[in-house]
């Protein structure tokens, strides 16, 4: 709301550390006689008022002429151009004519500060006596008069109340939470009177030991307001009385808890100031609740308690007392997390759109991978890991495989050993990385398919260790003795070991990618028990092995690979290209991520990794040690780039510019509040979850999203397009995925016109299916 009266190059100031308006530019008037009013403004120092800014007149009472102002400073102003300004004392003279013993002055005025944020128009309205009749007082607001504005007590001025002097936040805008019972919080809101209270400038958070203790907020049960049309705002809610607004609590534990809620809320004095920003921290001590049921908590708003406006405490009390609260807790979408919970616009009353969450959460509609079974989940993994093989994230290193079982495929023994450790490599892996997920999952973070991937560390070294197989590949270095297959030995007699490895790399770049049956199967495993959970991660990792079990164990197969030759070793040069264009296109991931610098970091370390691979192949040929010890050194240098590179903070541009456009299609960043919005306004809304590491995103995005079928039919659908980039860590858009029973992405959710369940699309899209998807959701035939 600033972003149109800044006076200059952005500086450490921000607006909220200003000091209030009215001790900076201290405001008084008086009538020397019955023929000229005297307005006088005291101005700080560092401050400075804009002469065309200044007006004054005089409303009844006095008949005035035109306000006589001093020439001011001369002034090249970056948004008003040439202007005169005043400092340190500005004294207006009004001319005129008194018919009365009073008048009213409505007196305006502007200024700025020499750190470069301007204060908003500011309108005054001030009673003077006049002379005609009586003495002249002096009437005066901030430090020169009776009780100032007090610090922090509004930045956004608006026209001034006539009758109050604006109070003190803590005295304008009372905040109280309890518990109503274990899975409700109460918090009541009580503006003075003449102060008003926006709704959907309201946040409430929970601190991260409540997160870490399996407690979520649900969607704040608003009461009706008043409709408003605000300055600054647009048409907005407010609320003139006190409030009581019930906020489920979805817990993943029933034991009792102490959590700490910090409420952000925003209001103004009516006919007066906007306070900034307030934030109030309470402690709640929550008694013994249950665990939200998922199938119980997908429906919002039809049975959920409506407080209504201006109750009174024994309102309050009987609320709680009559239970109605703890209907809107179990209907509640239990996996409405985050930490932090927007307002919901669309739940007043709307008569044309049905209730809906402020996410859009499904409307009775069965969780992803309910209705599974341990052995149906099995089955799906088994398929998923399956069609892994196929996706483009895995074909770097499945190639790795190919040509060491292209070299061993003769040899019936061999080739069996060698599947087997590749199996037992990826086996293993998926057990470790489902065991991890699901431990930080128990701990309170919401995680899932690929979490690992949003770490830049992770990136960075996945992106040096396809350089680094590729250098190999290519014959830059090598670790001694003949090529032994895939994951390249680390002695010549370490075949195993090499084959072990290469499984263990399929996995991990496995991971941006989510191939056809994988999510319902992994959505069960997350919410089942620990073991079960296990056994499907070994069912996926099966699933990946199973073409290299096959060839190994069945002769046939084994004799349709081409027999070993000379045509391997082109053959394996070849092969290093793809794992350098993988390695390049994580490096780019990685400046999505963190930005140019660390592309800069990664490159550095990049060529310390060839430097200490360069030194220990000499060292290997020659005996040398300064060449054993120049590798080492070279090795130990990585921690430098890669220590930096996970420091690195978020560009700040990243969040604002959504990723996956569609061709003709205007994307949006994906917001609770946003969505909430749109569907409440009776939109068609397509949301894509999606992130830079996710190959089978950006194959949609290509063979979809950037056709013209794809914006023909949102144009049809009047449907807007709503892109949630995940590439890196975002508690919202986990707690999307997690409302959906999503392990990952993509994610594609489309909400129909009218309210009702928003409708879950494959993960590997087809412009027909969108079509129809989008056309359904309009009203139109499926």
């Amino acid at each position: 709301m600033f972003a149109a009266l800044l006076a200059g190059p952005a500086t450490a100031v921000t607006p909220d550390q200003l000091p209030p308006v009215d001790e900076v530019f201290v405001l008084s008037a008086q009538a020397a006689d019955a023929g000229q009013i005297s307005v006088q403004w005291k101005i700080a120092d560092g401050y400075y008022l804009y002469r065309h800014r200044t007006a004054v007149q005089a409303d009844g009472g006095f008949t005035a002429g035109a306000l006589q102002l001093p020439k001011g400073k001369a002034y090249r102003d970056e948004f008003f151009g040439d202007v005169e300004t005043y400092r340190g004392r500005l004294v207006a003279i009004l001319p005129g004519t008194a018919n009365a013993d009073r008048t009213t002055l409505t007196i305006k005025y502007q200024g700025c500060a020499d750190a470069g944020i301007c204060y908003p128009p500011q309108t005054r309205r001030i009673s003077v006596a006049l002379p005609a009749t009586t003495a002249a007082p002096v009437v005066a607001f901030g430090n020169a008069g009776t009780g100032g504005a007090t610090p922090g007590a509004g930045l956004l001025g608006k026209t001034g109340g006539a009758d109050a002097l604006p109070l003190p936040p803590e005295q304008a805008y009372g905040f109280e939470a309890i518990a109503g019972d274990g899975n409700t919080l109460l918090l009541r809101f009580t503006p003075a009177r003449g102060y008003y209270l926006y709704r959907d400038k309201t946040r409430l958070t929970l601190d991260a030991a409540a997160t870490r203790a399996g407690l979520r907020l649900g969607a704040p049960r608003w009461p009706q307001g008043t409709a408003h049309e605000d300055e600054y705002f647009g048409r907005t809610t407010v609320f003139f009385n006190q409030i009581d607004v019930p906020v489920p609590v979805l817990r993943t534990r029933a034991e009792a808890t102490d959590l700490r809620l910090t409420a952000t809320f925003q209001g103004c004095q009516d006919n007066g100031i906007c306070y900034p920003p307030m934030t109030r921290t309470v402690v709640v001590s929550l008694p013994r609740g249950t665990v939200t049921p998922a199938t119980a908590a997908q429906a919002v708003g039809a049975d959920a308690a409506a407080i209504p406006a201006g109750s009174t405490a024994s309102g309050l009390a009987a609320a709680t007392a009559a239970g109605a609260i703890e209907s809107a807790a179990a209907t509640v979408d239990a996996t409405n997390t985050g930490a932090t919970v927007a307002t919901d616009p669309s739940t007043s009353a709307t008569p044309a759109v049905p209730a809906a969450p402020a996410s859009g959460a499904p409307v009775g509609a069965a969780p992803r991978g309910a209705d599974l079974t341990l052995w149906s989940a099995l089955v799906l993994a088994l398929l998923g890991g399956l069609i892994l093989n196929l996706m483009p994230c895995v074909l770097p290193v499945l190639s790795l495989k190919a040509l060491s079982l292209a070299g061993n495929g003769q040899d019936p023994a061999r080739a069996r050993r060698h599947a087997l450790w590749y199996t037992a490599g990826v086996m293993l892996s998926f057990a470790a990385l489902g065991a991890i997920a699901l431990a930080l999952r128990h701990a309170g973070l919401a995680l899932g398919w690929g979490f690992q991937l949003q770490q830049p560390l992770v990136i960075a070294v996945l992106a040096l260790v396809m350089f680094a197989l590729g250098l190999s590949m290519s014959g830059v270095w090598h670790v001694g003795g003949r090529w032994t297959g895939a994951g390249h030995a680390l002695t010549m007699q370490s075949g195993p070991l090499g084959d072990f490895f290469t499984g263990v790399l399929a996995v991990v770049v496995a991971t941006p990618c989510t191939a056809p049956f994988m999510g319902a199967a992994l959505a069960w495993a997350f919410t089942a028990p620990s073991g079960t959970a296990i056994a499907v991660f070994l069912a996926l990792g099966l699933g990946l092995a199973l073409p290299f079990l096959l060839i190994g164990f069945i002769p046939g197969l084994a004799q349709r690979l081409p027999r070993p030759g000379e045509w391997m070793e082109t053959f394996k040069q070849a092969l290093a290209f793809p794992l350098y264009l993988t390695a390049a296109w994580l490096a780019w991931v990685l400046a999505r991520q963190r930005g140019a610098d660390a592309v800069g970091w990664w490159l550095l370390a990049a060529v310390l990794l060839a430097f200490a691979a360069w030194a220990w192949t000499r060292s290997r040929r020659t005996g040398h040690r300064w060449a054993t010890a120049a590798a080492l050194l070279g090795l130990l240098a990585l921690a430098w780039p890669l220590h930096t590179i996970q420091g690195l903070p978020r560009p700040a541009t990243q969040a604002a510019a959504p990723t996956g456009p569609a061709e003709g299609v205007t994307a949006v960043p994906y917001g609770e509040q946003r969505l909430a919005d749109l569907r409440a306004a009776n939109r068609v809304v397509f949301v894509n979850v999606t992130a830079d590491w996710c190959v089978t995103c950006k194959v949609n995005e290509k063979t979809v999203f950037k056709g013209g079928g794809f914006r023909r039919a949102m144009e049809a659908a009047n449907a807007v397009y709503m892109v949630g980039d995940w590439t890196d860590v975002d508690p919202t858009l986990t707690a999307f995925l997690q409302r959906y029973k999503a392990v990952g992405v993509p994610l594609y959710v489309v909400f129909p016109r009218g309210g009702g369940e928003g409708r879950v699309l494959p993960t590997v899209l087809t412009e027909a299916t969108v079509e129809a998807a989008l056309r359904e959701a309009a009203g139109g035939p499926p």
